[in-house]
């Protein structure tokens, strides 16, 4: 049994519009830079793979675009007919922060169908875990808006397609992106089957979403768990997190299957974030859940990655992540290592943190 890496040189040729930053260029906006969201951060991670011979312990492979049928569980037709339309027209931008060029429909439905294979070959046996290096990432796309750099809802259209192939019906989504999963949360908001956790920056983005409060819906209350975390909130205190909130909450619920939104943004080197992480942050995390995976569903785990901007560091913290997945003795150290141990919070704000995090466990788990 392997871990199979799903990845695509096509998703890196998705490309966006005049924007600096996050910010659209105009007025006083001068053009340089482009959206964050670049090809650069995944493209680096794969190269560092094969370079550090991780790729050796895996399996890498791509997959074929997720069907039309597949997109229409969770996006209506109204919305995939226009998206195509601008899509074969030369591109455009629908949503919010959402720029494609030619071919932008397809490249997503690639994204998507790496999504979608990573998880397929983990419930048929074919590989122990899996990652899939999706280009775009999907967690912001409600089922008829995208926004924040996602067009199709990656995650949720994998889940769909292995419900409806039969092959899981119970499946935990952890989303450790730096920006809440509002797109994953609000196409399962009434779904009692499929349990959402995000974990992210409180007020980063969607500045109007991510909140405690929200449970979930009619059937799907109690189903949907966001954990919004102070700016700085750092290496230690993300570990508290998963360990007194998320792994209480994956073993009440018992899934079949764990696919955690895989984002790097939470790392103290991205432009979009100010939380701290380091690579060895996501190692642990994964660790965490593997151990998770492990007690509960056989190991079934797939991570599919979002966000994480930093052309440097996403590369470390994503090889972190697969040297534990794997197994593998390939080691890439993070050059930033020592640094970023420096920069951590002292024990006072560490210890507001965790007074904040017991207050959402007892919340969430009574």
């Amino acid at each position: 049994m392997t871990t199979a890496f799903f990845t695509d040189e096509r998703s890196f040729w998705h490309g966006g519009g005049n924007y600096v930053l996050t910010v659209p260029v105009g007025g006083l906006v001068e053009p340089g830079g482009g959206l964050p969201e670049s090809p650069e951060t995944k493209r680096r991670l794969r190269n560092l793979i094969e370079v550090s011979g991780l790729a050796r312990d895996l399996a890498i492979q791509s997959a074929p675009e997720a069907t039309r049928e597949d997109l229409l569980r969770v996006h209506p037709a109204s919305y995939l007919d226009t998206f195509k339309a601008a899509s074969d027209a030369g591109g455009g931008e629908l949503g919010l922060r959402t720029p494609f060029g030619p071919g932008g429909y397809e490249i997503a439905a690639l994204s998507a169908g790496l999504a979608k294979g990573a998880l397929f070959a983990v419930l048929k046996g074919e590989a122990e875990n899996a990652y899939a290096l999706s280009r775009p990432p999907g967690h912001h796309c409600l089922p008829d808006w995208p926004n924040g750099f996602c067009l199709l809802a990656n995650i949720a259209i994998a889940i769909r397609a292995a419900q409806a192939a039969g092959l899981a019906r119970r499946i935990a989504v952890i989303d450790w992106d730096v920006h809440h999963g509002n797109g994953t949360e609000a196409i399962f908001i009434s779904d009692p089957e499929v349990l959402t956790i995000s974990l992210h920056q409180e007020h980063n983005y969607p500045l109007d979403t991510g909140g405690a409060e929200v449970r979930g819906e009619g059937k799907g209350h109690g189903f949907n768990i966001n954990v919004p975390l102070p700016p700085g909130t750092g290496h230690a205190s993300y570990l508290e997190a998963m360990e007194r909130i998320v792994l209480p909450a994956l073993a009440r619920f018992r899934p079949e299957a764990i696919i955690v939104a895989s984002g790097y943004d939470a790392s103290a080197m991205d432009p979009l974030g100010r939380m701290l992480a380091t690579a060895e942050t996501f190692r642990l995390m994964t660790r965490q859940v593997m151990g998770a995976a492990r007690d509960l569903c056989g190991g079934r785990l797939v991570l599919v990655h979002e966000g994480g901007y930093s052309e440097l560091h996403v590369p470390f913290c994503g090889h972190a992540a697969l040297e534990e997945m794997s197994g593998s003795a390939a080691h890439a150290p993070d050059p930033l290592a020592e640094t970023l141990r420096k920069r951590q919070p002292g024990a006072a704000w560490q210890a507001h943190v965790s007074a904040h995090i017991a207050a959402l466990a007892s919340y969430f788990l009574p």
